[in-house]
Parts: C-alpha cells; sequence; structure tokens
C-alpha cells in the first residue's frame, strides 16, 4: 500500500502520542478533523500509545502488503464500552480482516515497546478482537450490509495535545 502522509516536521521518535488504527467505512481524508463524539463510521483495528514516527512506521510496515479492499458484512448490535454504553454494529468474522488486524498489531507492539506506550484494551486485541463500527448519533450500518474497507488511517487521538479532536494524520491505499 501507497501511504499518504500530513505533514508534521518530526522525523525524531519524540513523545508518546495516542493512536488509533482505523479502516473508515465514510470518506475521510488524510487532514481531516473531527470531534471526539462525532467519529466518521469506521472499523477500528487497534489502538495504542507510541511516538508518531514509531507509528506510522509501524503501520506503514505493516500495511505494505494490503493489496485491496475487503469486503465484510454487518452483523447484529452490541453494547460495548464502560457500562456497554456505545451501541455498535458487529461486523462478521472475516478472516482477511483479522489477518490484516493481526499484522497491524504486531507491528505495533514493537513500536509500543520501543517507544515506551502500551496497546489499550489487550482483551480486544488478537483472538478477542471484535470488530464492529460505533453507531454515531442516526448514522450506521444496518445488518446485512456489505462494507468495503479500501483504506487504512492512522488517527491522531490528541494531535497538539488538545483531546477534543482527532486528526487522520496518515492513509494507505492499495497501490495503482
Amino acid at each position: 500500500m501507497a501511504a499518504r502522509e500530513a505533514p508534521d516536521g518530526s522525523a525524531s521518535a519524540g513523545p508518546l502520542g495516542a493512536f488509533v488504527v482505523v479502516s473508515f467505512v465514510e470518506p475521510t481524508p488524510v487532514g481531516t478533523r473531527f470531534s471526539k463524539r462525532s467519529w466518521p463510521l469506521h472499523v477500528t483495528l487497534v489502538r495504542f500509545d507510541a511516538p508518531r514516527a514509531a507509528a506510522l512506521a509501524a503501520c506503514g510496515r505493516a500495511l505494505s502488503a494490503l493489496d485491496g479492499a475487503i469486503r465484510v458484512r454487518v452483523a447484529g448490535e452490541a453494547d460495548f464500552g464502560y457500562r456497554g454504553r456505545v451501541r455498535v454494529s458487529l461486523v462478521e468474522a472475516d478472516p482477511v480482516l483479522q489477518e490484516l488486524h493481526d499484522g497491524v498489531l504486531a507491528e505495533v507492539q514493537t513500536a509500543v515497546r520501543e517507544g515506551g506506550g502500551h496497546v489499550h484494551s489487550p482483551q480486544h486485541t488478537g483472538r478477542g478482537f471484535r470488530p464492529h463500527v460505533s453507531v454515531q448519533g442516526t448514522r450506521r450500518v444496518r445488518r446485512g450490509e456489505w462494507l468495503s474497507l479500501e483504506t487504512v488511517s492512522l488517527v491522531d487521538m490528541a494531535p497538539g495535545g488538545d483531546t477534543s479532536v482527532r486528526d487522520v494524520v496518515a492513509e494507505w491505499a492499495p497501490q495503482a
């Protein structure tokens, strides 16, 4: 996959940042900024803390072999999060999506170890991975709907230290 990346002017390892790797269901290009309460629809692959350069390098290694969109089907609904406060639409188990998750997780774990960060919710990674799309108000996906996951993005969860917004800092898409 070829990466498109927003400039940040830093090539050093730098301080820890909070990141999440997602595949957006709605078009969300690099440079898009949105509120923490108003995410575009997406499937989360893994959330972690690491230096920005290490996060970008890990994602680049993990996503270099992906050669096309992943088609997945929406299953039932569930309640996730603290006290079940987050309504989600589950995604049916898919070996290609699981392989993508496992590959990203393996590379991210290396970046985390080297940078002193950590993977969030490790119980929901590897065999515990439960792909889903969080409901966003009236925006949602429906049971039986097929989704085409065409790109994978790295999202900064606190750009410039501001935890109220999110920023898409890189995107990997299949090479033409």
